[in-house]
């Protein structure tokens, strides 16, 4: 496969970057551990139809794979004026790495202004269901109320 990128070195990169061994991409891919080693070391050029295998195990499309900018860190911390703001006056919701591209998770700081209308949590209590189900929290309270949520799929 003639590329301008370094595959191996690329594959082995993308590879770290989701905390994967050889043996588990391979594993998962449903090729040997020997060729992930081979592809990585750049003694065998693998055919579109290999690699494209190999990238089902992590699993990154072709186009994600030659396209990803390694060189460009993406952005782990979040001052408060970086959070991009969802709601109303009443419910503030502000969405963490909201530009970050293939987000897997949505992770959002919640304020509930007091009496806003929605689901009544008490202190120290959780909740876990399927976001897509329709429904709500309430502040019954007379102070705000600040929680952290996060879904995946991320639905925001």
């Amino acid at each position: 496969m003639a590329t301008g990128i370094d595959v191996g070195a690329h594959l082995r990169a993308v590879r770290t970057m989701y905390g994967m061994s050889q043996r588990e991409l391979a594993k998962r891919a449903g090729v040997t551990n020997g060729l992930i080693s081979l592809i990585e070391q750049n003694r065998v050029s693998p055919s579109v139809s290999s690699l494209k295998k190999v990238l089902d195990g992590i699993p990154m499309s072709l186009a994600e794979f030659f396209t990803l900018d390694l060189s460009a860190t993406p952005q782990v911390f979040f001052a408060r004026d970086e959070l991009t703001g969802l709601g109303d006056r009443n419910v503030s919701l502000r969405l963490v790495a909201a530009r970050r591209p293939n987000r897997a998770m949505a992770i959002m700081h919640e304020r509930y202004a007091p009496g806003a209308d929605s689901r009544v949590l008490g202190p120290g209590d959780a909740y876990y269901f399927a976001s897509a189900v329709p429904h709500r929290f309430r502040n019954s309270h007379k102070e705000a109320c600040e929680l952290i949520s996060a879904s995946t799929p991320p639905t925001f």
